[in-house]
């Protein structure tokens, strides 16, 4: 795959779709045993002729839980927004219950995770550094959708501790937070709570130190890059003041 169309869908995880200025909270992800609900919905690479990563509905331990499973296989579940991203706090609970063997987000080849929970904010393309600017340009020429200029992605991951920092390995401007690292509570339900205008600023700050509107949030896997396959749960995801 060219590495602009790459680009294209790393930078927005896979095209979040158009924004809502009426959607300010993340609607449910749907019923049990149905596919995720709108505006929820499956977004992958531009052209992807690759498998989509699975998204379904499932009780899992008493609660309504989102199914994420990766097969060599690339996607993201998408929910739109249009809301200002300061004093907003994201929480949710998940559990990964089968690492991508082999993955590595330090390199592109390893560039797979199990689980992640990402957010797009609006930053203005002046402020991105040139070379990255003129980058972003020619990814949206090459999308359908609109980009976003920066994306903060929370992951469970293999091998890397919890509190590392890292840029994607394919664009600086989707940047990674570990949350949880290793399998010390793989098959746990583990709760997160992440004031999201902190932490864009914490990646960010570097570039803008203002908090810019949030456009889209989204649950994925991939394990495309190793071939591999993973499974890993998400439950009661909230954004909210």
């Amino acid at each position: 795959m060219p590495t602009t169309l790459r680009l294209a869908a790393l930078i927005l995880l896979a095209a979040c779709g158009p924004a809502r200025a009426d959607a300010q909270l993340l609607q449910p992800f749907g019923s049990i045993g149905g596919a995720p609900a709108p505006p929820w919905h499956v977004a992958g690479l531009p052209r992807q002729k690759k498998p989509f990563t699975r998204f379904s509905l499932v009780d899992l331990e008493g609660r309504h839980a989102l199914r994420v499973e990766a097969d060599s296989s690339y996607g993201n579940l998408v929910h739109p927004l249009h809301t200002d991203g300061t004093a907003l706090m994201l929480s949710w609970q998940w559990r990964v219950d089968e690492f991508v063997a082999g993955s590595d987000l330090r390199t592109k080849n390893g560039d797979d995770t199990p689980v992640k929970v990402c957010v797009f904010f609006d930053v203005p393309i002046a402020q991105v550094p040139f070379v990255e600017r003129q980058v972003l340009r020619m990814a949206r020429a090459a999308s359908d959708e609109p980009l976003p200029a920066s994306t903060v992605c929370y992951v469970w991951d293999r091998t890397l501790p919890a509190g590392t920092v890292l840029d994607n390995a394919y664009t600086h401007r989707m940047r990674y937070m570990v949350l949880q690292g290793g399998a010390q509570n793989l098959h746990r339900w583990v709760a997160e709570h992440r004031d999201v205008g902190a932490d864009f600023l914490r990646l960010f700050g570097n570039e803008s130190s203002q908090i810019p509107h949030i456009v889209g949030v989204a649950v994925g896997a991939d394990a495309d890059n190793t071939h591999g396959h993973s499974v890993a749960h998400v439950a009661d995801l909230v954004l909210a003041p």
